[in-house]
């Protein structure tokens, strides 16, 4: 018979709570230069946010020749055309900024770009977004990202109790805002699918900050006298098998996609690669140890006595 692996051998103990201070300092730089980067360096918007046009385009060739490909529109002077291969090396993501003059300056200049490469192209897809329909877009997904939090805050407000709602919470701003910090570092585009991303990173992180925070609330019942941050580093411990296999599970689908899921899907693989990894940290090492400070033990206790009053009824 085969024995079962253990990722995390039985009776381990780290002390994660040791350095907590440390990883809080850790991740307020990380927010802090998230918003630096987006203040000063910019996201890279997608056409979802900018406007503009995006013609998908194959090569009669094997290889499309970007550099020859860029020459050409540059000289179009239709601004910053950005050239991007798209999953395969005879196909090309064409993108033209927004166009002064509305609809009719942009059907020109596709018209130009077409013209300009020649009919040795298959033009597959032409997508165009107003600046309008992008800014609308933008306010769409800030809003989305707050409902978010606030029914998540809700939830566990009502499943447990306020102190644990603001943590997760905090925990989840951390979360989403240092993701928006890597695609701006990275200059990875970021669009609709990205926002998406953020939005399941945000889910996937609670539901592992919940599960944690439901076993020590269990041992806040079960040790009235333990110190407390034993006690959180002891839950910590209990859980850690649970969320290496699930984080590690999840990864693994990820990196899947990551490799071979194309182009369409490099900025949304890519976001949940670096959410699982950043959501993992902050629960552990941002939303557990945060209890510390909120003054938690009085709340076990009182359900503590409250349990005990109910069984000897």
């Amino acid at each position: 018979m085969f024995k079962p692996i253990h990722l995390v051998p039985a009776g381990t103990r780290i002390n994660f709570m040791r350095p907590h201070k440390i990883a809080f300092i850790i991740s307020v730089i990380m927010i802090l230069g998230s918003f630096a980067l987006v203040f000063t360096k910019g996201l890279n918007f997608g056409i979802d946010f900018a406007g503009g046009v995006i013609m998908e385009v194959k090569s009669s060739t094997p290889v499309a020749d970007l550099a020859s490909m860029r020459s050409e529109l540059d000289n179009l002077e239709l601004g910053e055309i950005a050239l991007q291969e798209f999953g395969a090396p005879d196909i090309v993501l064409i993108r033209i900024p927004q166009q002064e003059g509305g609809e009719v300056a942009t059907q020109a200049a596709v018209a130009k770009v077409k013209e300009s490469l020649g009919s040795d192209w298959q033009y597959r897809r032409t997508e165009s977004v107003g600046p309008k329909v992008g800014d609308e877009l933008k306010s769409s997904a800030v809003w989305a990202s707050i409902f978010a939090m606030l029914g998540i805050m809700a939830y566990i407000w009502f499943r447990y109790e306020w102190q644990f709602g603001i943590n997760a919470v905090l925990a989840l701003f951390h979360d989403c805002v240092t993701t928006v910090g890597f695609f701006a570092l990275t200059g990875l585009e970021f669009n609709l699918t990205t926002v998406a991303a953020v939005l399941t990173i945000a889910g996937y992180s609670v539901n592992d900050t919940v599960v944690i925070y439901d076993r020590i609330r269990y041992d806040l019942r079960r040790y009235k006298k333990m110190p407390l941050s034993q006690l959180i580093n002891q839950a910590l411990n209990e859980t850690l098998a649970r969320t290496t296999v699930t984080s590690g599970l999840t990864l693994l689908s990820v990196l899947a996609l990551a490799i071979w899921g194309g182009e369409a899907m490099r900025g949304f693989s890519i976001a949940m690669i670096w959410g699982i990894l950043i959501g993992t940290y902050s629960t552990i090492c941002v939303a557990s140890p945060m209890l510390l400070y909120m003054n938690i033990r009085n709340i076990g206790s009182d359900k503590g006595k409250t349990a005990e009053v109910e069984a000897q009824a």
